[in-house]
């Protein structure tokens, strides 16, 4: 590998990093109410697992509620039995077509269990971007080996490698911040 493929690579696979740990915490509760919620929930659609999001219409009205309407009324108990079963906490209110699921204010013991889980999530991330920047050094020493760069390539490669890892772990230390504080200020 030459010295733009092994920059371009660890670039992507940082921001891939920063990325799935934005994904994570998107679904977390925070004390209001969010359609990202439900979006892992799968409703068993006659025999197979479905996304929510496939076979229902999501939407906030209020900053407390989710309402949740099956494209096929027929489906509503399915769309129940999918969400008590999840691990959302929340038991859904059933009107006709339509659940309504009221997400109550998060007490403040089980937001900072949740502070703690997100930043867990929020070192995993960083670990993640490390070993990138790990990964990307080896190739970078294997080019030199092989001759494909020289010393001086080598080392300032190294150096944009580090220039990247520091970049990214303060996007996600970013990212970390602003959900704690949403978090604990809802």
């Amino acid at each position: 590998m030459n010295y733009d493929t092994i920059l371009l690579e660890a670039s992507e696979k940082m921001e891939a990093c920063v990325g799935h740990f934005e994904g994570e915490l998107r679904g977390l509760r925070s004390g209001q109410a969010s359609s990202a919620m439900v979006d892992g929930i799968r409703v068993d659609y006659y025999g197979s697992a479905t996304p929510l999001s496939q076979m229902a219409q999501i939407s906030v009205p209020e900053p407390r509620l989710i309402v949740i309407k099956p494209f096929d009324a027929s489906q509503v108990q399915e769309v129940v039995k999918a969400i008590q079963a999840s691990d959302l906490g929340i038991n859904p209110n059933v009107d006709g077509k339509i659940l309504r699921l009221n997400v109550p204010p998060l007490s403040e013991e089980r937001r900072k269990k949740l502070v703690g889980s997100v930043k867990e999530k929020g070192e995993a991330a960083k670990v993640a971007v490390r070993n990138v920047r790990r990964d990307a050094n080896k190739s970078a020493e294997t080019a030199k080996k092989d001759s494909v760069l020289t010393e001086d390539e080598l080392k300032k490669l190294k150096e944009e490698i580090q220039e990247y890892t520091k970049d990214h772990e303060g996007k996600i230390e970013t990212i970390l911040k602003a959900k704690v504080e949403e978090m604990m200020t809802v």
